[in-house]
């Protein structure tokens, strides 16, 4: 969950978050070298006199090629390595398909029997006392930890955006089509977020929560909810 004034990300709770918050990092750094660099070289041009050969033009030239392709590559190579981490998926353990509605969520467990349940935000005049205004629903998607998680995205109506930030998790519901991801919770906890796309008039009160818990009490949820 974020928090006031926080400017970085929020506490990564997959394997997937903790890969891209590391590229991110990695991103800026070599952000932070090149406007260095170029902040060098501005400095040094205004305050030395012009000459017509301090440097040869081929070698300049040379530099100019070969710098930018090496920060690309640096740059392509974990992006790359993350993108197809992200889309492979093998063998998950639990399948979980979210529908996206004008303005909650139904979920459906697929690999279990008669599980499917919609997900309203509950109105400020009903939230429980410590609860958070406009993420706290009536219904969670309940999962179990370490566990590797399908999730089929689709939509009913307008395009909409099954988007959970510490579970490093954003996929598009389309009507008509079936997005996949997967994401696996690697501590038990409450993890919020929001459909991520311009849906319509509610569009903001259209809150995202999941549950990750252990094995056991998954088992014992999905066995009384069936």
């Amino acid at each position: 969950m974020a928090n006031h004034s926080q400017l970085n990300f929020q506490d990564a709770s997959s394997p997937i978050m903790e890969e891209l918050m590391g590229f991110h990092d990695h991103a800026l750094m070599i952000a932070l070298a090149i406007c260095s660099l170029v902040l060098y070289l501005l400095t040094h041009t205004l305050t030395e006199k012009l000459t017509s050969n301090t440097v040869n033009a081929q070698v300049i030239e040379l530099v100019w090629t070969i710098l930018p392709a090496m920060v690309l590559v640096t740059l392509a190579l974990p992006s790359l390595r993350i993108l197809y981490m992200m889309d492979e998926i093998n063998e998950p353990d639990l399948t979980l398909k979210a529908i996206g509605h004008q303005w909650y969520w139904t979920y459906e467990y697929t690999d279990l029997k008669n599980l499917t349940f919609d997900s309203y935000m509950i109105p400020t005049a009903d939230l429980p006392l410590g609860h958070f205004r406009l993420l706290e629903v009536d219904h969670r998607a309940i999962v179990p930890m370490n566990s590797t998680i399908r999730v089929i995205v689709t939509a009913d109506d307008v395009i909409h955006s099954w988007a959970v930030p510490s579970l490093g998790v954003k996929t598009d519901a389309i009507p008509g089509r079936l997005n996949q991801t997967s994401f696996l919770a690697s501590r038990p906890g409450v993890f919020y977020g929001q459909c991520s796309e311009i849906c319509g008039a509610n569009h903001s009160f259209m809150p995202i929560v999941v549950e990750s818990t252990p094995l056991a009490d998954f088992e014992n949820w999905s066995s009384l909810s069936s």
